[in-house]
């Protein structure tokens, strides 16, 4: 066989590698694992249950952190000893081998490459998502139900734990919103870019046959931040509503008035839950979002600047970020990025690893202009 050359490959991953070596400091990540270790050991850290969570989830995150990048190491030394002994043995086996693990380590580079991007002040934190339908009547409701599934199975695919915090249907069909938690390291940061108005061009399933309809709908996203807890709302600045939660159709799933709408009367945001079992685990699930979004709001108000995390999206013309074309052309394209597929079905199945890398970086060279 000829022999397997890869090793201008190699030494291009190696100094991208390297950058993010120097950027992630792998020593001052170890200081701080046992730093984290010998706090989480103390015999008394558990009389603080939230400090405690709160300790043990930093150092899990860094620990976890530590073993990407010292794995990437391994493995680019692993794969240069596989290139010789394919090429020793002209093994063509072991030169397919070589040339897969090159292709996967490509892909794991980039993906922590574009980590060391997210570097902002919340990046680091769990995530918020509130999908809402827009203009489009029926075919807005069901995109927006369509989109809760793209991101469902996106998190799904990147072993993110997630929670569905809150979902209202539509009488015909999808959904008017849904609200879900995503518990993971660098979920805000990653799915920020995602924030903004999405829009669906296709053939109407719901309408005349033949018609083209455009519908629209917004994705927000804000941080899950553990000093929101400290922020006070008097009970008088609210108004809590209790009725039924309900499936789809407007039919009962419930006997009991479980859902839970909080409206915070100074500012008109309103927070509903209904999709845990109890009264009581809506009312802390809605307080939890609530005091989230008004300490972004009191931080932004401090900065003097308007809703850049969570942002003020319509949900219409104007405002787009993506546009995905059912019919035709066949294309899914960021309006930001320029970042296109021509496989819509692999998108709403959760195939976003583009669009979001893309983002991340075109957010980064923003910030840097």
């Amino acid at each position: 066989m000829e022999p397997l050359d890869i090793s201008a490959e190699i030494a291009d991953l190696r100094a991208t590698f390297a950058d993010i070596e120097a950027v992630v400091d792998v020593e001052r990540l170890r200081a701080e694992i046992a730093e984290l270790s010998e706090e989480a050991g103390r015999p008394d850290l558990w009389d603080d249950q939230a400090k405690a969570q709160q300790v043990t989830s930093r150092l899990s995150q860094k620990q976890s952190e530590l073993a990407r990048v010292t794995g990437v190491a391994r493995r680019l030394d692993d794969l240069e000893v596989l290139v010789e002994l394919a090429n020793e043995a002209q093994d063509p086996d072991a030169a397919a081998e070589a040339r897969a693990e090159l292709k996967a380590l490509t892909e794991t580079v980039d993906a922590l490459e574009v980590q060391t991007l997210l570097d902002g002040e919340y990046d680091a934190l769990p995530a918020v998502v509130t999908i809402r339908a827009g203009a489009g009547g029926v075919d807005a409701a069901d995109f927006a139900e369509m989109l809760l599934r793209m991101y469902l199975r996106y998190c799904e695919r990147k072993g993110y734990p997630t929670n569905v915090m809150d979902t209202s249907y539509a009488e015909e069909a999808g959904i008017k919103s849904a609200t879900f938690e995503v518990d993971a390291p660098y979920a805000f940061g990653t799915l920020s870019v995602e924030a903004g108005t999405h829009r669906l061009a296709r053939i109407s399933p719901f309408g005349a046959a033949d018609k083209r309809q455009t519908s629209f709908a917004a994705v927000e996203v804000i941080p899950l931040m553990e000093e929101a807890t400290d922020v006070e709302i008097p009970e008088n600045e609210i108004r809590i509503d209790v009725f039924r939660s309900s499936g789809p159709g407007g039919q009962s799933v419930n006997t009991t008035d479980s859902a839970v709408r909080i409206t915070h009367l100074p500012t008109g945001i309103v927070v509903s839950m209904q999709n845990e079992k109890s009264q009581i685990q809506n009312r802390a699930a809605a307080m939890k979002v609530l005091q989230a979004r008004l300490l972004l709001l009191k931080r932004e108000e401090e900065a003097a600047k308007k809703k850049e995390l969570a942002g003020n999206i319509t949900a219409s013309w104007g405002d787009q970020i993506r546009s995905y074309f059912l019919y035709g052309q066949q294309l899914v394209k960021d309006l930001r990025t320029n970042y296109e597929v021509s496989r819509p079905d692999a998108v709403f199945d959760g195939d976003l690893d583009g669009f979001i890398s893309a983002g991340i970086k075109w957010r980064k060279r923003k910030t840097d202009d």
